[in-house]
């Protein structure tokens, strides 16, 4: 339910959680459109990009798994193991807007603090897990706030249903390439001249 703000900042502390725990090993990298993002700015290596989408997805199945055991059949059979689908009345252009402009932030939120000099890495965990919640917030009770290609893949697999799933895959990747790029082009520090 999104008429409160538990689910929201539950999204949202987990990822800083999450950016705290790992931010220094992996680049705390559980978002695809993260890590094509900064791959498609030349900001992640190309050859890594495999292992960790393949990770991530491994992570979510897992996660729903997680979600299934804790909750069992009525969490899978009714819940769904919290699938994202547009709500009520939302269309699926409105539902790839929002999924690409939340995203869109959020990954402009992460490449500015988490991949700029500029900014001191502590920031980093606190900044990227106040977007996520900020996002879920405002996507939620429209799309389910997915924010996430993987996020919304896991649970669909384990709980079978694939209600408008091209548009969380498709939406938060668009969303999350052109806000590294946006970032890249045109906020990124200068490089000095050789």
């Amino acid at each position: 339910a999104y008429d409160s703000l538990a689910t929201p900042l539950a999204f949202g502390l987990a990822l800083l959680v999450v950016a705290a725990a790992i931010g220094h090993v992996s680049g705390g990298h559980v978002n695809p459109a993260v890590t094509l993002g900064l791959a498609v700015t030349g900001e992640f290596p190309w050859r890594y990009v495999p292992a960790y989408l393949i990770a991530q997805l491994v992570g979510a199945v897992l996660g729903a798994l997680a979600t299934w055991a804790t909750f069992g059949t009525p969490g899978r059979e009714v819940a769904h193991l919290a699938a994202t689908a547009p709500g009520p009345g939302v269309g699926s252009g409105t539902a790839v807007l929002v999924e690409a402009l939340v995203t869109f932030v959020l990954v402009f939120v992460v490449v500015s603090v988490a991949t700029d000099d500029r900014v001191h890495s502590s920031l980093a965990p606190v900044a990227v897990g106040a977007a996520l919640a900020v996002a879920v917030a405002i996507a939620g009770p429209v799309t389910g706030g997915a924010v996430n290609p993987v996020r919304a893949l896991g649970p669909a697999l384990v709980a079978g249903q694939f209600t408008g799933l091209w548009i969380y895959l498709i939406a938060p990747l668009v969303g999350g390439i052109a806000a590294a790029t946006v970032y890249h082009r045109f906020l990124a520090k200068a490089q000095a001249p050789a």
